[in-house]
This record gives C-alpha cells, structure tokens and sequence, in this order.
C-alpha cells in the first residue's frame, strides 16, 4: 500500500531491509523498536540458539535488559547496518525509538550504526563483515574505539520522538 511511510523488502545491503515510500525530514520519527523485553542471561541463550539461522535481533535499552525483536518484534528489526547511517535509535521511556538523522529520500533504505560489542577472543569476527558499500565504510558493524552502543546513543537517555509507536506506518513485501 503506497500510503504506508515504510516498506520492508529485498535490500542490496544485506537480505531485508527498511525504505520509505516518501522523503522523511531529519529528526521525524520513523518506528519504534518492538519485541520482547528481556534480560540478557536469556538473550545470551537465544543467541546461541538462532544464531545459526542467521538472524538475531537484540537491541540493548542498557540497563541490563534487551529487546527481542524476533519474538513479538515489528518491521524495524530489518532495518540493516550501514557505516554512514540515515538514522538514529535512542532509549526513552523503555523504549528504542528510531529517528532520521538526516533528511531521507523517497526509496532510501533506513540505515543504523550497529556498533555491536561482542567478545573478541570467542567470536568468529568474519560475522560482523560490513556490506553496507558507504565511501566511509570501516568493514565492520562492530563498534570502534570509544564509540557507545547504538541503543545508548544519547547520554541524556532521551531523542525525538512523536506521538504513536510508528508501527501502523509499515508494509512487508515478501520478495
């Protein structure tokens, strides 16, 4: 349906990702991140458990407890990596919002800087391979140096945010 503002659907960065139908204004509201709220002694399990299917979908709220976007999550779990990222997510309330960190074209997937953290010396670090092809690509969706993770962005703990969850905004197209 075009008057929905997102669409999930085949992306060049990486299986599905998250576009918009119509330009976004820098600092609009895109979605909030749904999914079970969990705490990570079982997001560590479920990690274990999914991650040879190739796709977990944990967001950090950083207070010890984690979004599960595979289990009750909405389209904003496609959203893919990118280096140069459109978008922003930020804690608030309990809550992942995703905003636009720029003003995003009609067409553009939605990108976020995953800047995962994850246990250098146990982990196959090839998973985290960037494929995002940005002229700033650094090759990894991992986080560098002194970078936070993404989901506790803002030191203040709080961004943009609009009325509504954003969800009612989104189609999935299944090719």
């Amino acid at each position: 349906m075009q008057s929905r503002r997102l669409t999930v659907r085949r992306s060049p960065v990486h299986g599905r990702g998250v576009f918009v139908h119509a330009a976004v204004a820098g600092g609009d509201l895109l979605i909030d991140y749904l999914g079970e709220v969990i705490d990570w002694p079982v997001a560590t399990r479920r990690y274990h458990e999914r991650a040879a299917r190739g796709h977990t979908f944990f967001f950090d709220l950083g207070d010890g407890r984690v979004i599960d976007g595979g289990t009750g999550g909405n389209e904003a779990r496609w959203i893919n990596h990118g280096c140069d990222p459109n978008c922003e997510a930020y804690v608030e309330d309990g809550a992942i919002v995703i905003s636009a960190r720029r003003d995003i074209a009609a067409g553009e997937e939605l990108l976020l800087d995953y800047q995962l953290q994850v246990d250098r010396d146990t982990d196959d670090l090839d998973l985290y391979t960037c494929r995002c092809g940005s002229a700033s690509c650094r090759s990894t969706m991992l986080a560098v140096g002194d970078q936070p993770p993404a989901a506790n962005h803002p030191a203040s703990g709080s961004g943009p945010r609009g009325s509504g969850s954003g969800a009612d905004w989104t189609s999935i197209d299944s090719t």
